[in-house]
């Protein structure tokens, strides 16, 4: 009789393990909630009733606290929090939670860029002073802030790739998840991250980029796909960076692709599971 349990636990194991390998796995992932009014309403809204599943938090932003809100009402959606230490909107600013002033302008905002840009000639964290220490300060305060609002935070992320600006920042950041317990790392998962597949400047080109991309995906992989959604009114046409300037225009497109019905038929027809950052962990 042991024999033959063990058998039958041997043949579920073996055949959960075939059944996953015959999966594709793939999170959605929107960014940048708290930035603005519009940002928070479209990441919901692509939560609700599109494909996404897992949103990021920007916590120096200055819609955070309505973002704080809105994840209270939708308590299924998994959180990350958006590391970020820069500011980039012409027309919006957002300031460091700490006195880090290795990280700030002359006028007390974060820079505009991480990474040197022709547009914005030394107003990169890179091409200034910054150290180390202002940063960890900075990231603790943020992950701190995070938590004490959204205690789900299951994870960190990157906002303009500001932890890897070094190698030291980004052992540092590692550290920081682990010590947290929000230490979810894609990467070390062996998550794959995906894009468009072709043109995507308007809302037809993403959809059928997208649709491009699902295609190309293979069966025994998990992917990340990672965009902004946002919504094309007044509010969003006055945020905008030199070399961004159709931001309201762009993001109601990837608003209407995480909501478009073609995309979802397509998604079920080629049985990807849509997963979160929390998903990874399950075996």
């Amino acid at each position: 009789m042991k024999k033959v349990l063990f058998a039958g636990m041997m043949l579920l194991v073996l055949t959960t393990a075939k059944s996953q390998n015959k999966t594709i796995r793939l999170i959605i992932r929107g960014d940048d909630m708290g930035y603005a009014h519009a940002g928070n309403e479209a990441l919901i809204t692509c939560y609700k009733n599109g494909i996404e599943k897992s949103i990021e938090v920007i916590v120096p932003s200055p819609w955070f606290p309505e973002a704080v809100k809105l994840l209270e009402e939708n308590p299924t959606v998994d959180v990350g929090v958006h590391l970020a230490i820069t500011s980039e909107w012409s027309n919006i600013k957002w300031r460091p939670l700490t006195d880090c002033a290795s990280i700030k302008d002359k006028d007390g905002y974060f820079y505009p860029m991480v990474y040197p840009n022709t547009n914005y000639p030394g107003q990169s964290i890179k091409e200034n002073t910054w150290n180390i220490t202002d940063i960890e300060k900075e990231f603790r305060a943020q992950i701190e802030m995070a938590l004490k609002k959204i205690p789900r935070i299951s994870h960190v992320s990157a906002h303009m790739g500001c932890t890897e600006l070094s190698t030291e920042i980004k052992a540092m950041t590692k550290k920081l998840a682990i010590e947290y317990k929000i230490n979810i790392d894609p990467e070390a998962l062996n998550v794959k991250y995906s894009g468009y597949d072709g043109a995507h400047k308007t809302a037809a080109e993403k959809v059928q980029s997208f649709i491009n991309m699902l295609n190309k995906l293979q069966v025994g992989n998990t992917y990340i796909f990672v965009d902004h959604p946002g919504l094309n009114n007044s509010e969003l046409q006055g945020i905008h960076h030199i070399g961004y300037e159709n931001v309201a225009a762009d993001r109601q497109g990837v608003t209407d692709l995480f909501t478009n019905e073609k995309v979802k038929a397509f998604i079920k027809e080629k049985d990807i599971q849509l997963i979160s950052y929390k998903d990874l962990l399950k075996k």
